[in-house]
């Protein structure tokens, strides 16, 4: 979205870049009239806001595979453990 002294910044631009239809959502003041216009409007509200959320926590992706890392080496140390006799 345009800042209100009408520069435009590297995030309006990328964002026009990937989508110019969700640019024209962003300067959208009024509610959409149709149902597809809405269903449009939620589509990338969804989308930009899943990829804000990505961008909030880029770590968590490793965070994920070293736990699943961790649990196969517990997993495989219980299962390769000689049993008591």
């Amino acid at each position: 979205m345009a800042a209100e002294d009408d520069w435009v910044t590297p995030s309006d631009l990328a964002e026009y870049t990937f989508c110019p239809r969700a640019h024209f959502y962003r300067q959208q003041t009024e509610e959409p009239r149709s149902r597809s216009a809405r269903a449009g409007e939620t589509f990338h509200r969804r989308r930009l806001g899943a990829e804000r959320w990505r961008e909030e926590h880029p770590h968590l992706p490793w965070v994920a595979v070293v736990l699943g890392l961790g649990l196969t080496v517990v997993a495989l140390a219980l299962l390769l453990a000689p049993l008591p006799p």
